[in-house]
C-alpha cells in the first residue's frame, strides 16, 4: 500500500465501500424477500426467483458467504483508510480514520443499502442472486469450514442448524395475512375466508336445529296427515321416525315423491324412498362435518351425544351459511326466529341460535357457553323469568315477551346500549 498514491487508496476505498453496501443490502433483501410470494415466481420459472429460492433453501450458507465477503471489505477498507489518514496527518490522527469510516460505513454501507433492500427486496435479491450463487460455488470450501464451526457451536447449545426452513402458518396467522390483504381481495370474499378459517373453532352444536324444534314425519300417522305434511313442508328433506326423533327411521327427499303421493302405491313409494338415518357426533368441529357430509355424499345428519341420545339436526346448508351468510332464499323458519319492528327493535325467538344472532343482526354475544338466545339468557339470570323481565347483555337491552314450560319463547331485543 506504500507504494499507491493516495488518489488510488481513495478509489480503492470507495470500491470496497460499494462492495459493502452490495453486501448488506443483498443481505437484507434475500432476508425480507415474501417466501410464499417467492415460491410463487418460482413456480412460474422467474429466473432470479429460482435462484434466490434456491439459495434460501441454505441460509446459513448464504450468510456465511455474505457475512464472509462483508467483513473482508470492511476489514480491508479499514486498513486503507487508516493507511491514508497516516500519509496525510500523521499516526495521531488514526483516531480520526476509525471515527470517519465508521460514519461512512454505518450511513452509506448499512442503513442506506439495507433500508433500500428492505423496501424493494425482490428488486435487490433476484439480481443479486445472479452474482451471489457462482460465488458461493468459488469460496464454498472456505465457506463450508465456517458453517461447521458456527453449527457446532450452535450444537452445544442444543440447537440444530439442519431444521427446517420451511414457514407454515397457523390459522391465526394466515388470518391475519387475509385481513392485511386490503385490496387485493375484496371485503366480501375476505370476509368468505375467514369464516372458513373460523369453521374449526365452530361445532356441530353451535349451528344445529334443537331437538324439540326437529320437523320430521311421523311414520305411525295416517297417510293423509303424512301426505298434507310433505305438501306443505317448507324443507325438502325431513328426518322420518315412528311416535318420537328417538325411534328414527331414516330421511325422505319430499320432492322426489311430489308426484306419486296421491297414487294408490303412494304409501309403499314413501317408504321405499326413505334412506338410512345419518348420525354426527356432537362437538364435531365444521370443517371437519362439511368434509365427512361430502365423503357420505349427506347434506343432512342427526347430532348425537356419547350416549347416542338425539341432540338435534344439521345440514349443509347451515355449515354453507356460516362461510358464505344468509341465503337469499331463507327458510320460512329463519325469518320466524328474526322480526325487525317499525321502532328498531327486534322480536326474537328463544330458540335462534346467539351464532345467526351475530351473524344476521351484527352483534358481538359469547357463544363459549349456551348457543341459544334461552339459553344465554338462562345462564345471566341463573333463574326462569318471568314476562316482562329485562336484562341487559353485552350492551343489549333483552325483554322477556313469552315463556312456556319453563323456556324463554319470545324476547325483544332493543337497540345497543353503552356501558359505563
Amino acid at each position: 500500500m506504500n507504494e499507491l498514491s493516495i488518489n488510488i487508496l481513495l478509489i480503492i476505498l470507495v470500491v470496497l465501500i460499494i462492495l459493502s453496501a452490495c453486501f448488506s443490502g443483498s443481505e437484507t433483501a434475500m432476508m425480507s424477500v415474501n417466501r410464499y410470494r417467492l415460491r410463487h415466481l418460482s413456480n412460474a420459472k422467474i429466473p432470479g426467483a429460482r435462484r434466490t429460492a434456491e439459495l434460501l433453501d441454505r441460509p446459513d450458507r448464504l450468510i456465511g458467504f455474505i457475512l464472509l465477503g462483508n467483513n473482508l471489505v470492511n476489514f480491508t477498507a479499514a486498513s486503507i483508510a487508516t493507511v491514508i489518514v497516516v500519509r496525510l496527518y500523521g499516526e495521531g490522527a488514526v483516531l480520526l480514520a476509525t471515527v470517519a469510516l465508521t460514519i461512512v460505513v454505518l450511513i452509506f454501507a448499512e442503513l442506506t443499502p439495507k433500508t433500500l433492500a428492505i423496501l424493494h427486496p425482490e428488486k435487490i435479491a433476484f439480481p443479486a442472486a445472479f452474482i451471489i450463487k457462482p460465488l458461493l460455488k468459488i469460496t464454498y470450501p472456505i465457506v463450508w469450514v465456517i458453517n461447521t464451526i458456527a453449527n457446532n457451536i450452535l450444537a452445544l447449545f442444543g440447537i440444530s442448524a439442519q431444521s427446517s426452513q420451511q414457514e407454515n402458518l397457523n390459522s391465526d396467522e394466515l388470518r391475519t395475512v387475509v385481513n392485511e390483504a386490503a385490496a387485493l381481495i375484496p371485503q366480501r370474499h375476505k370476509k368468505m375466508l375467514i369464516n372458513i378459517l373460523d369453521l374449526e373453532k365452530v361445532s356441530v352444536n353451535d349451528i344445529m336445529i334443537p331437538r324439540n324444534e326437529i320437523v320430521g314425519i311421523n311414520l305411525n300417522d295416517d297417510w293423509k296427515e303424512i301426505v298434507e305434511d310433505l305438501k306443505h313442508s317448507e324443507h325438502t328433506r325431513m328426518p322420518v321416525y315412528r311416535d318420537t326423533i328417538e325411534d328414527i327411521v331414516g330421511y325422505i327427499h319430499a320432492r322426489n315423491l311430489l308426484t306419486m303421493l296421491d297414487s294408490e302405491s303412494g304409501r309403499e313409494a314413501f317408504e321405499a324412498a326413505i334412506r338410512s338415518p345419518y348420525f354426527v357426533p356432537e362437538g364435531t368441529p365444521l370443517n371437519t362435518q362439511l368434509l365427512n357430509f361430502q365423503r357420505e355424499k349427506r347434506r343432512i345428519g342427526l347430532v348425537v351425544d356419547e350416549y347416542g341420545d338425539i341432540q338435534g339436526l344439521v345440514t349443509l346448508e347451515d355449515i354453507l351459511e356460516e362461510i358464505v351468510g344468509e341465503f337469499t332464499t331463507s327458510r320460512g323458519s329463519t325469518i320466524a326466529e328474526i322480526q325487525k319492528q317499525e321502532d328498531g327493535s327486534y322480536i326474537l325467538e328463544g330458540s335462534v341460535t346467539l351464532r345467526m344472532l351475530n351473524r344476521i343482526l351484527s352483534l358481538q354475544l359469547d357463544t363459549s357457553g349456551p348457543k341459544t338466545l334461552n339459553g344465554l339468557i338462562l345462564e345471566t339470570l341463573e333463574s326462569i323469568p318471568e314476562r316482562g323481565t329485562s336484562v341487559l347483555i353485552s350492551g343489549h337491552s333483552m325483554e322477556i315477551k313469552q315463556t312456556k314450560d319453563n323456556v324463554i319463547r319470545v324476547v325483544q331485543l332493543r337497540p345497543y346500549i353503552k356501558q359505563q
